[in-house]
């Protein structure tokens, strides 16, 4: 089969139009494009709203950070990790297309890297959340841990597998069910009290643990950023920007803020990190089944979108996979994932994961902004179709180099709890890596990408049946 023909499929055409979605990184053509701006909010909002989150925040405390300077560490991460999401969201309907597919752009055949790296991220994501997701049906249905993990897959697998209109729509109704129960689990957590006034920690210390907890909630907000055009790519290409941009922005730190700083108030209450632990903090009962269902849903809306990303990767990496199915191969990996992470640490695990999925992100950012850059917008529906051939890429390696030397020189700048770098250690824990990679892979790919010439134009009628933009013959439109 064509790229075209397993890249392309059925797709939904209008809002509420709840098709199967077989379509994957095939540019949405123009007179397909459709949604209002608002839903950016709620698809940003509604997947940040689970206990990870929660747990995150309680670093903050764990970490010695007092109550004041936790709260502006959180804040701080949290905004510089939602603006290159919101920025990215913009290329969405620029250009009909999901993110890791536009990095075909610089990145050419050696995409394979960056998509296999965004893939394993999406299926650690998905286990990390579900973990907790699990726990809270195993409580509620009151069945073995194993059964309510395959409750909470089961019903995020089966919206990863629908496609982009079901998300969409859970997401918006997320959004109000997930704001009432996380308003629950607020109120108990403050009438709770006992909150970290005070930090533990002090001097050049107190300061590269400020530094620190910024980089965790930066973190956060960044890892979705390889995300960040996949959920706006139905959108006119004349959608304002400014709305799109602040509607995302908003969507994204409103709620990370909220789980993050309900942690760091509840830190001393939450030593027990578990869906049972919450269920004793808010005192059982009504409020305690209201949690667990707070917990189950947030954990299927949240892993239905890196069900759905984690597709688009594969796809973005050149396998011919159907994208409803790489959806479905990424959720069974995650419930064996779960099981793993069920047997040992899992605050530590988590916090781990959590910072390496996203290290890699802050150099593939420099290098796809200055790409985007360097062509100044000028990308056009025939450019995108005719890079969805693998063999009309080109090797991509200033990309790739710049990318895996940005990530090595990151090394010694982090503090995870898997490697403490020698500057960290000299900073005394301080995590500056996410900026040195950024700079190194920036600085390195700007020459390197002049001795390579870009993906070029196709010429035309090089693309088979293509006789005007927003049409691939011989598909509809509508590509059904």
């Amino acid at each position: 089969m064509s790229a075209i023909s397993v890249f392309d499929g059925t797709r939904p055409v209008r809002q509420g139009d709840l098709t199967l979605e077989t379509a994957g990184i095939v540019p949405i053509p123009e007179d397909d494009r459709y949604g209002p701006n608002w839903r950016n909010f709620t698809v940003w909002f509604t997947p940040n709203m689970e206990l990870s989150g929660v747990f995150t925040g309680t670093l903050a405390a764990s970490l010695g950070l007092g109550l004041a300077t936790g709260i502006g560490a959180i804040v701080l991460g949290v905004v510089l990790g939602a603006a290159p999401v919101a920025a990215l969201a913009l290329w969405g309907p620029k250009t009909g297309m999901a993110q890791l597919p536009l990095a075909r752009l610089p990145f050419g055949k050696a995409i394979t890297v960056p998509a296999l790296v965004q893939w394993m991220s999406a299926v650690a994501w998905d286990a990390l959340v579900g973990l907790f997701g699990g726990q809270a049906a195993q409580i509620f249905l009151h069945v073995p841990f194993a059964v309510g993990v395959l409750v909470v897959l089961a019903l995020e697998g089966l919206i990863g597998f629908l496609g982009y209109e079901f998300i969409h729509r859970l997401e918006s109704w997320g959004a109000v069910v997930l704001t009432l129960l996380f308003v629950v689990l607020t109120y108990k957590i403050l009438i709770h009290g006992q909150f970290p006034i005070h930090g533990s920690v002090h001097g050049g210390v107190a300061v590269a643990t400020f530094f620190l907890m910024v980089t965790i909630a930066f973190s956060g907000g960044f890892s979705w950023a390889t995300y960040a055009a996949d959920y706006s790519r139905y959108m006119h290409a004349d959608t304002p920007r400014r709305p799109l941009f602040w509607l995302t922005f908003a969507g994204m730190a409103g709620s990370f803020i909220w789980v993050y700083v309900i942690g760091l108030l509840g830190a001393r209450s939450l030593s027990n990190q578990t869906a049972a632990g919450v269920e004793h903090l808010v005192g059982g009962g009504p409020a305690g089944t209201l949690s667990l269902l707070a917990i189950m849903f947030g954990a299927i809306t949240s892993n239905a979108m890196n069900d759905y990303s984690g597709s688009l990767a594969v796809q973005a990496g050149g396998a011919q996979i159907k994208r409803h199915y790489s959806a479905l191969i990424g959720t069974v990996l995650a419930f064996l994932l779960i099981l793993w992470l069920d047997t040992g640490n899992i605050a530590a695990k988590f916090q781990n994961v959590l910072l390496f999925t996203a290290y890699w992100i802050a150099p593939f950012l420099a290098i796809v902004l200055i790409d985007w850059r360097d062509r100044r917008g000028d990308v056009n529906r025939r450019t995108l179709l005719h890079m969805l051939e693998w063999g009309n890429l080109r090797s991509g390696w200033p990309a790739l180099v710049s990318l895996v030397v940005g990530f090595v020189l990151m090394v010694p700048f982090m503090d995870t709890g898997l490697v403490i770098g020698p500057v960290a250690r000299r900073l005394d824990g301080a995590d500056l890596s996410f900026v040195v990679g950024f700079v190194v892979a920036g600085a390195l790919y700007y020459p390197l990408r002049r001795r390579a010439s870009h993906p070029g134009q196709p010429d035309k009628g090089s693309v088979s049946g293509e006789d005007r933009p927003g049409r691939v013959a011989p598909l509809s439109s509508s590509g059904r």
